[in-house]
């Protein structure tokens, strides 16, 4: 009973969250290397938190309330900087998933590590720890990705929110540590207000993704409509690709050219990937993706950070547009 008690409650959790996901926009091979990395964590966190307390002599109460959450924290972090780096999320819910199945992954090797080193502790202390301490380190690295991949999408103020992300989350986790109110009391209060968080997120992220897609989809389909029945140039888009002329050479405006129809097929294929996997279909795997990405970096390249920014009108290429993209890999 120790080790349903101890484990179970954060699988069930994550189970949750990921059946709450509509868009299905997570991966389950990543899932499970988020809680491989959070399980790596424990494990290192362990071997830091037992140096600092021989190097600095600390007492338990000290490593626990003030340098073990720093540790664990910054830790756990790192593979939501990874995900974000190899633009693998794009929604606060993919974020707040990945992020809890890293928390998650750590919660289950600190507790069964636990369960064995402690036999003789009380099925209280694994329901305080099984319901409250290992919900809460699944909480506190989604809050972090969810700040982190809001401030990401938005490209304003990146870093002071990491770094606010990174504070919220140890101050979150150190006064957990601290027990200034019952045990019982914190685990409940972390079991009614988390859900309650992430239903709030979960259906502010729906509605962002479903105006993203409206936004982006009718002006998509009807640029590239224009290109292909030839009317392109007649357009305002294409009257402004054509003042460019004074600016780059006439291979450049080509390449432009190429890059926009190019990009506008692509983006256009991964929204359809998105409305599939939303409503429980087969993704469509096309021969030539890859190759017609990897087309699209090198015409990316010849054009230069000035003809990306000559071509933004026309086309946004932030942080999420180049996470859609991924989606066709």
């Amino acid at each position: 009973m120790k080790i349903v008690f101890s484990v179970f409650p954060v699988i069930l959790f994550l189970l949750f969250l990921f059946l709450m996901d509509s868009f299905k926009l997570v991966i389950k091979k990543q899932i499970f290397y988020a809680s491989v990395w959070g399980g790596a964590c424990a494990f290192i966190s362990y071997l830091v938190n037992s140096f600092l307390q021989e190097s600095t002599s600390s007492a338990f109460d000290t490593l626990s309330r003030y340098l073990a959450p720093a540790v664990e924290e910054g830790l756990k972090s790192l593979f939501i900087f990874y995900l974000v780096r190899k633009k693998r999320i794009g929604f606060m819910v993919d974020a707040a998933i990945y992020g809890f199945a890293v928390g998650t992954g750590f919660a289950l090797c600190e507790n069964l590590f636990y369960v064995y080193s402690l036999p003789d502790t009380s099925i209280f202390t694994w329901i305080i720890r099984g319901f409250g301490t290992a919900v809460m380190h699944g909480g506190c690295t989604a809050l972090f990705a969810i700040l982190y991949i809001g401030a990401k999408s938005r490209d304003r103020m990146v870093a002071p929110m990491v770094f606010a992300g990174l504070g919220l989350t140890y101050v979150v986790h150190s006064l957990f540590n601290h027990f200034y109110i019952h045990p019982l009391i914190q685990t409940l209060a972390i079991m009614i207000c988390l859900p309650v968080l992430f239903v709030l997120v979960f259906r502010y992220n729906e509605n962002l993704l479903r105006d993203w897609m409206d936004l982006e989809l009718s002006s998509e389909v009807e640029l590239l409509k224009m290109i292909r029945q030839g009317r392109f140039s007649a357009s305002r888009a294409g009257e402004y690709l054509m003042s460019l002329k004074d600016r780059f050479s006439g291979e450049v405006i080509l390449d432009m050219y190429c890059y926009l129809q190019l990009y506008l097929e692509m983006s256009l294929k991964a929204k359809r990937n998105i409305m599939l996997r939303e409503n429980g279909f087969p993704l469509i795997r096309e021969e030539g993706i890859n190759t017609k990405l990897a087309e699209l970096k090198v015409l990316q390249k010849r054009i230069g950070p000035v003809g990306d920014i000559a071509l933004s009108p026309l086309i946004r290429m932030n942080y999420r547009d180049i996470w859609k993209l991924n989606l066709l890999q």
